[in-house]
């Protein structure tokens, strides 16, 4: 768990810089530009970067080993720090909402148009930002999938809303060359539903998480637990966590004739077989039960 930790803090720490590189550049063209879409696109950006920090604060956090008070160790930061990326998005969308409505508005009262310097310079900083974030997207979204990891994975959809936005605002400027410069704050309202919708897939993630949704399928863990020599049915299968990080506890039946050294010792196999069949799960709790007609009655599904 603590190289997984590692893994993720610096997968973290290499998109930061690149998240970075990315907001400051389309933030500075934007304000000597006048654009207000591409300012939009790096505000957007620089929520990227935030979210990293708060990540990598969470994973400082979530890296912790069990201790009384947590038992089931502190894993579960990861997913705030999914759903403190959301809230982020939210505030971006927030601005970007302001700044697009503020230029409609002026507009629609005295008929001025934005103004816009659109340049060789604006559509250069657009593709090269365009080209990182579609690395980033790749290359954390890889990560998060082999590490397993709620927070990178969440990461990987607000940067793949900012690829989403950087093409819109390459279509505004396209717009604003040819003579439509009021298609500049109207993009931004378009980028703003981006981020909403990147929000709202992030707390998706974070909800499964601290919503205990079922992380492995009670079927499937049924079938392969009364294939295992010595069980003959099983009931209450349950199962929580995080993407990466599973704790399952469930009943099994056993022959009543058997001692109950013989009970512990099926389930002490089966748990650990469970464990090294299932990625991610880190913990399972056995009952083991006589396979009476009661018992019987509670395995059927």
């Amino acid at each position: 768990m603590e190289a997984r930790a590692r893994g993720i803090s610096r997968v973290l720490w290499q998109i930061l810089f690149l998240n970075l590189i990315v907001a400051s550049a389309k933030a500075a063209w934007g304000i000597m530009s006048g654009s207000t879409a591409m300012l939009a696109d790096g505000i957007h950006s620089f929520t990227d970067g935030s979210g990293n920090i708060v990540a990598l604060i969470a994973m400082r956090a979530a890296r912790k080993p069990p201790d009384e008070d947590h038992p089931y160790g502190h894993h579960k930061y990861e997913s705030f720090a999914s759903a403190a990326i959301g809230l982020l998005l939210c505030f971006a969308a927030w601005k970007v909402v302001s700044g697009s409505v503020t230029a409609l508005i002026a507009f629609a009262k005295s008929g001025i148009h934005p103004r816009v310097e659109v340049t060789a310079i604006s559509f250069a900083v657009m593709l090269i930002t365009l080209g990182i974030n579609i690395f980033v997207v790749w290359f954390e979204t890889r990560r998060g999938r082999d590490l397993g990891s709620d927070v990178l994975q969440a990461d990987a959809k607000h940067t793949l809303s900012d690829v989403w936005v950087t093409v819109g605002v390459l279509v505004s400027l396209v717009l604003v060359k040819s003579g439509v410069p009021i298609a500049d704050p109207i993009v931004g309202l378009f980028v703003a539903f981006a981020i909403v919708w990147a929000a709202i897939e992030v707390f998706k993630g974070a909800h499964t998480t601290f919503s205990d949704q079922q992380r492995l399928e009670p079927h499937d863990v049924m079938k392969k637990v009364t294939a295992f020599e010595g069980v003959r049915g099983c009931h209450n299968i349950r199962s929580r966590g995080t993407g990466a990080i599973v704790h399952m506890d469930l009943s099994i039946l056993v022959d009543p004739a058997i001692t109950v050294e013989k009970g512990h010792a099926i389930a002490r196999d089966l748990e650990a077989w469970l464990c090294g069949h299932y990625d991610g799960l880190a913990d399972v709790v056995i009952h083991v039960e006589p396979d009476d007609e009661d018992q019987q009655s509670r395995s059927r599904w």
